[in-house]
């Protein structure tokens, strides 16, 4: 294993010897990024049925043809060697200025398992506030976050579209 960077995260390349189905082995060489795992959550309100998300600017996208970078996300953040809910509700909380109830359990998902070793830990939450009410982002962090509340039928209609 050999160390490629370790600037924001890290990255390694591995040869490794991998036995295939047909019982031959082979020397395969394989690089992984490695940014610890993390949680998101969707927050809803089935009363006004609207769902609050978060659009931020993020540089991978910009330069992968996304017209301007600013993505619209649910919550989210690294564990930081929290318990996975214990993070997604400090995410939330950061994010959002909102302190969330109960929160459910949805799955677990490696992200990208070709290349990166994060797992993703997906939770739902109802959330009885108006945006007007709320912080987006910490300023010590140099979070810009813009807070959006949409619709449930315009949330879901804008699945795989570069909702704006």
């Amino acid at each position: 294993m050999t160390l490629l960077a370790n600037n924001w995260h890290v990255l390694r390349t591995t040869e490794l010897e991998y036995l295939g189905a047909a019982g031959t082995w082979s020397t395969q060489h394989r690089e992984t990024y490695d940014r610890g795992d993390g949680a998101t959550i969707l927050l809803y309100d089935t009363a006004r049925r609207t769902v609050l998300l978060t659009r931020q600017f993020r540089y991978p996208v910009y330069v992968n043809e996304h017209p301007d970078g600013m993505l619209l996300e649910t919550a989210a953040g690294l564990l930081d060697d929290d318990a996975p809910e214990d993070a997604i509700r400090r995410e939330a909380a950061e994010e959002t200025g909102l302190d969330i109830g109960a929160v459910e359990p949805v799955f677990v998902a490696y992200m990208s398992p070709g290349s990166v070793t994060e797992k993703i830990h997906f939770f739902a939450a109802p959330y009885s506030a108006t945006p007007e009410s709320m912080r987006a982002g910490l300023v010590d962090e140099g979070e810009e976050i813009e807070l959006v509340e949409l619709d449930i039928d315009t949330a879901v209609a804008a699945i795989g579209t570069r909702h704006r």
